[in-house]
């Protein structure tokens, strides 16, 4: 029964902290694209995001390689997660742009 709560903790685990990493990668490009020092972001944003995720698969792993493995599952489903929510965010953006530039 433990083992399997730990399991689950891994995966819940892996998911935030792929929505972490992903997230934070959106929103690097984003304020990138609007900076006038976009390499300073990328780098920035590169290393606080490498940072937090070794260290968080560093800790949820804790030398057990089930654990590991089910947290990157959770890692790789919140890529698809940050990728749907993000979508949709970028085409309520393309929207409102569109209804702007109609009204005037």
């Amino acid at each position: 029964m433990n083992e399997v709560l730990f399991m689950v903790l891994a995966f819940l685990a892996g998911v935030c902290l792929g929505i972490i990493f992903f997230g934070g990668l959106w929103i690097t490009v984003q304020r990138a694209l609007k900076s006038n020092m976009p390499g300073l972001w990328f780098a920035g944003g590169l290393l606080s995001r490498l940072t937090v995720t070794m260290l968080g698969f560093y800790f949820v792993g804790a030398g057990n390689w089930q654990r590991l493995l089910i947290c990157t599952a959770g890692f790789i489903v919140a890529r698809f997660i940050v990728m749907h929510y993000t979508k949709k965010i970028d085409e309520l953006r393309i929207e409102i742009r569109k209804e702007a530039v109609h009204e005037t």
